[in-house]
C-alpha cells in the first residue's frame, strides 16, 4: 500500500509522474476544480465581506469520495497542482475537502515534469500560499459580480440569454473600435517613383527611390504628378552627394512567453491560441518517448523571459557543439521582462535542450512536433550571437530631386542559422555598391511610377489581440486564450479567415456597457485591476478592500443604468419582403453572425433567409448592387444582388477604385499578416489577384450563394429528433 498520496490536476500528468516514483507513492488526478460557486445563484454573501459560498461541483461526487478514501489511507498527502494562482486555489479547495491543514507543508510545485524536478519538489514541500489564493478568489468574485449583475440587465434591455464579463467586454470593445476605424477609413492615393542607376557600364545596376523635390518631401497624389516627375528625371544629372557604410546587428529574440508563443504559433504554424495552449499542455504534462516518459517543455503559462542558469549553460554548450564557438556569445544573453511581468516562472523552454526535435519526432503527433520544434529553436537561438549586416546608404541628387538608395547584405548569420529558410527569403535583401561622394552616375532607366493607396489599420487576429492585451496589461498568460474563446462562443466576435470581427450583437452589447459602465469596462481600469490582483498575491493589498472599492461604485452604476436604459425592447424591423411560405411579413432578427430575415409568424412558420447587406459598390460584371454574405461557417464573401441572373462572387471585397492597368474595379484583399492589397477584378488582367491556395474542397459560385448561412431553427430540432431516434435504436438493441 502506498504511504504517500500526490494529487495533480490531470490524468496525463499523474501517469507521467507515476513512472518517476516508486511503490510508496500513489498519484491521483483531481480533474481540475472540485469546488466552485453555484451556477444558479450569486453564491456570495456580499454583506459579509463578499464571503463566497462554495459547493462541490455536480458530477464529481464519486471522485471526491475516491480521493478522500485514498487520503485517509496515506501517511502524507501532497498537493501538486499547477504552479500559478489557479493551481494554488485548487490546492486550497482540496485541502478543505480532504480535511488537510493548509498551514502544514502539504503543497509542492514544479515547473517541469521531469524525474529530477518532481523528486526535488518532494524534498521541499511548503504551506499553501493564501495570498495567491486571495488573488484568485478576488478575480473570481469580481467576475461573478459583473456576470451575475450585468447579465440580467442585458436580458431586460437587449436580449435574453446574453452574458457580460469584465475583461471579455474590454476585448470585444478593442475589436469593435478597430472595426469602426477600418469602416471609417478613406484610402488616399499616392505614387512612388524609382530609377535604376550605375557608376558606369561595367558596374552593377542598383535602384534608388525619389524622396524629395526642392528640399521638401516629394508627394505625388495622382498619375499626372507622377508623369511630370518621370519626365524631369529622364533629363536630370545624377551625382552621389553622400555615402555611408555601417555594420548593423540584429540581436536574438528572447525565449517564449505565453503571449509570444501564441503569436509565433499563429504566424508560423497557423494555430489558434486555443490549439497552441492545448498542444503546449500535452508537451508539458508528458509524452511517452520509447520506454520512458517525461514532460518535454516547462510550464507554458508565464510572462517571464528568464531562463534558469543551468538551462543557459546547457544551451551554450550545445550551441558550440552544433555550430562552433563563433555562434556562442562571450556572455549569456539576458532579456528584460515587461513592467507587469511576474518572474515566478521561467520562460517556456525544453526540459532538456539536448532532446533534439528530430529525436522525438517519431513519438509525437504532427502538432506536438511542430510546436516543440518552434520552442526548441527559439530557446537555442535566444542564446546565440547577433546576425551581422553591412548596410550601405547613398544620397543622390538629380537636379531639383533627391533620391535614396539603401541596401543590406548579411555578412554573418548568427542566430539566424536556425531561422526558417522561407522566412529568410522573405527579407529580400538588396546590395547597393558603395560609391564615393561626388561621383557622377549614369541613368539606366526611370522605372514606371507605382500607384498605391494608404491602408486602413489591419483587423485584429487572435495573435495581435493577445499582443494588444499583453501590452495594455489586460489579463494574464492563463487568461488570453479563454478570453478569446469566450467572446467567440457568446457570438460577440466572429472569425473571418484569420481576422476577428465584432458582430452586430457584440457592438450593441459593448456600446451599452461602455455607455453606462465606462468607468469599469475600459482598458485602464482592467490594467489597474490586474495590478491590484498582483498586489494581493504579493501581500501588498487586502482582498476585502479591493472588493469593496470595486462593488460600491459598480452598484451605483447598475442602479442608474436600470433607470436610464429603456425597458421596452425596440420593435421588430420589417425587411420589406413577404414570406414565400405563409405570406406574412419578413422581419429582421439578429443572430450569432449578424442580422437575418425571419418570418413574423414564428413559431408557426420557421422560414428564414439571409439579409442582403449592400456595400454601396456596383457589381464588376453587371453593375448591380454588391452585397455582403456569409457562408454556413460564418465566413464573409461578396455576391451580386442580381443572383441567379448574375453569378459574380468574390472572397475579396469589391471597391470603387479603378485598376491602374485596365481601369476595371479593384478588389481589396487582407493578407494573413493583416496587410491590405488591391487586385483587379478582371482575371485576365496582369494585375489580377493570385489564386488562393490551401483549399481542399472546391467552392463554386452556386454553392456560395445557395448555401449562405441562415438562422434556420428547424435544423436544430431535426438534429435533436435524429439523436433521440439513434438513442431509441440503441436501447432497443440492448433489450433484444
Amino acid at each position: 500500500m502506498a504511504k504517500n498520496l500526490i494529487i495533480v490536476e490531470s490524468p496525463t500528468k499523474s501517469k507521467t509522474i507515476t513512472k518517476f516514483l516508486g511503490k510508496n507513492y500513489a498519484v491521483k488526478a483531481s480533474m481540475g476544480h472540485l469546488r466552485d460557486l453555484p451556477k444558479s445563484t450569486l453564491g456570495l454573501y456580499v454583506e459579509h465581506n463578499f464571503t463566497p459560498k462554495y459547493i462541490n461541483i455536480r458530477g464529481k461526487g464519486d471522485l471526491i469520495r475516491e480521493l478522500k478514501a485514498e487520503a485517509a489511507k496515506a501517511d502524507k498527502v501532497y498537493l501538486a497542482t499547477d504552479p500559478d494562482r489557479e493551481g494554488e486555489a485548487i490546492s486550497w479547495h482540496l485541502a478543505h475537502i480532504l480535511g488537510l491543514d493548509e498551514n502544514a507543508p502539504c503543497r509542492i510545485e514544479f515547473h517541469e515534469i521531469t524525474s529530477n524536478a518532481v523528486k526535488d519538489a518532494l524534498k521541499h514541500p511548503r504551506t499553501i500560499n493564501t495570498a495567491m489564493v486571495d488573488a484568485q478568489q478576488t478575480r473570481r468574485i469580481i467576475d461573478r459580480l459583473v456576470g451575475y449583475k450585468l447579465s440580467p440587465l442585458l436580458w431586460r434591455k437587449v436580449r435574453k440569454g446574453l452574458s457580460a464579463g469584465r475583461v471579455q467586454s474590454v476585448a470585444v470593445k478593442i475589436i469593435a473600435d478597430r472595426d469602426k476605424a477600418i469602416a471609417e477609413f478613406v484610402p488616399e492615393e499616392f505614387w512612388t517613383l524609382k530609377v535604376k542607376l550605375r557608376k558606369d557600364v561595367k558596374e552593377p545596376l542598383f535602384e534608388a527611390e525619389v524622396v524629395k523635390k526642392a528640399g521638401n518631401k516629394l508627394e505625388m497624389h495622382n498619375a499626372q504628378e507622377a508623369l511630370a516627375a518621370e519626365t524631369d528625371l529622364k533629363d536630370a544629372a545624377y551625382k552621389v552627394e553622400a555615402a555611408f557604410r555601417k555594420t548593423v546587428t540584429r540581436k536574438a529574440l528572447p525565449p517564449f512567453t505565453t503571449s509570444t508563443l501564441q503569436q509565433e504559433a499563429a504566424h508560423k504554424l497557423n494555430f489558434t491560441t486555443r490549439r497552441t495552449m492545448m498542444v503546449a499542455q500535452q508537451l508539458y504534462e508528458g509524452v511517452n518517448i520509447g520506454k520512458s516518459s517525461a514532460g518535454l517543455i516547462t510550464y507554458m503559462r508565464t510572462d517571464s523571459t528568464r531562463l534558469a542558469a543551468e538551462a543557459v549553460a546547457s544551451v551554450r554548450e550545445l550551441t558550440v557543439q552544433l555550430f562552433g564557438s563563433e555562434y556562442c556569445p562571450e556572455k549569456p544573453n539576458v532579456f528584460s521582462n515587461k513592467n507587469n511581468a511576474q518572474d515566478a516562472h521561467e520562460a517556456i523552454r525544453p526540459t532538456s535542450i539536448t532532446r533534439m526535435p528530430s529525436e522525438v519526432e517519431a513519438h509525437l503527433t504532427k502538432d506536438q512536433y511542430r510546436l516543440y520544434k518552434l520552442i526548441w529553436e527559439r530557446t537555442v537561438a535566444s542564446q546565440m550571437t547577433p546576425a551581422v549586416y553591412e548596410q550601405t546608404t547613398l544620397t543622390i541628387s538629380a537636379d531639383a530631386y533627391e533620391l535614396k538608395a539603401t541596401g543590406s547584405v548579411l555578412t554573418f548569420d548568427g542566430h539566424l542559422r536556425l531561422a526558417d529558410k522561407k522566412e529568410m527569403s522573405e527579407e529580400k535583401l538588396t546590395a547597393v555598391p558603395y560609391i564615393a561622394s561626388g561621383t557622377v552616375l549614369t541613368l539606366h532607366k526611370v522605372m514606371p511610377a507605382e500607384q498605391h493607396f494608404t491602408e486602413a489599420p489591419p483587423h485584429y487576429t487572435e495573435a495581435s489581440l493577445v499582443k494588444k492585451m499583453e501590452d495594455e496589461g489586460i489579463g494574464r498568460p492563463s487568461t488570453y486564450s479563454p478570453i478569446i474563446q469566450t467572446i467567440r462562443t457568446r457570438g460577440y466576435v466572429a472569425r473571418d479567415g484569420k481576422k476577428l470581427v465584432a458582430t452586430e450583437l457584440g457592438v450593441k452589447v459593448v456600446d451599452m456597457l461602455t455607455g453606462h459602465f465606462g468607468d469599469i469596462i475600459n482598458i485602464p481600469y482592467s490594467a489597474r485591476m490586474e495590478d491590484e490582483l498582483d498586489a494581493i498575491a504579493a501581500h501588498q493589498a487586502e482582498k476585502e478592500k479591493t472588493l469593496a472599492d470595486f462593488y460600491r461604485p459598480f452598484e451605483e452604476l447598475l442602479e442608474e443604468a436600470d433607470k436610464v436604459i429603456p425597458k421596452d425592447p425596440p420593435p421588430l424591423e420589417l425587411s420589406g419582403e413577404k414570406c414565400e411560405l405563409c405570406g406574412k411579413d419578413m422581419v429582421i432578427r439578429e443572430g450569432r453572425f449578424g442580422k437575418f430575415q425571419a418570418c413574423s409568424g414564428f413559431p408557426q412558420c420557421h422560414n428564414t433567409k439571409p439579409l442582403l447587406v449592400k456595400i454601396g459598390v456596383p457589381c464588376p460584371h453587371c453593375g448591380g448592387e454588391m452585397t455582403q454574405r456569409r457562408t454556413k461557417t460564418g465566413r464573409v464573401f461578396y455576391g451580386c444582388a442580381n443572383y441567379p441572373a448574375c453569378e459574380f462572387t468574390s472572397w475579396d471585397k469589391p471597391t470603387t477604385q479603378p485598376c491602374p492597368v485596365c481601369g476595371k474595379q479593384l478588389l481589396e484583399r487582407t493578407e494573413g499578416n493583416g496587410r491590405v492589397k488591391y487586385f483587379c477584378s478582371d482575371p485576365e488582367c496582369e494585375n489580377a489577384a493570385p489564386k488562393r491556395v490551401g483549399r481542399k474542397k472546391k467552392v463554386t459560385t452556386a454553392s456560395l450563394l445557395e448555401n449562405a448561412e441562415t438562422e434556420d431553427k428547424p435544423k436544430k430540432k431535426t438534429r435533436k429528433k435524429a439523436a433521440k431516434k439513434t438513442k431509441a435504436k440503441k436501447t432497443a438493441k440492448r433489450k433484444v
